[in-house]
């Protein structure tokens, strides 16, 4: 799949910091790839954090990504902080 502009929100925005949401079906594994949310390149700033419901129709990752990049249109995040592993 790809990146949908539909399920990108800002949950809050303070200090030139913007924390947002992003539910996908894709796997973590590919939304972390460099471009994926090149699209999104006009609103995302190096150091915001964009935590994510990916694999939404399978075995829900849940987690964070960190905008790592975003230069010429090219945006690319942090491999994902998974939060969703249960430790017990």
């Amino acid at each position: 799949m790809a990146y949908d502009p539909n399920n990108l929100s800002a949950l809050t925005y303070a200090n030139g910091f913007t924390l947002w949401h992003y539910k996908t079906p894709d796997v973590a594994a590919d939304v972390d790839d460099e471009g994926y949310f090149n699209p999104a390149a006009g609103m995302l700033r190096v150091g915001d954090f964009i935590f994510a419901n990916a694999s939404i129709n399978g075995s829900v990752e849940s987690g964070v990504f960190i905008v790592s990049s975003n230069a010429n249109g090219v945006v690319d995040v942090a491999n994902f902080t998974d939060f969703s592993t249960d430790t017990d």
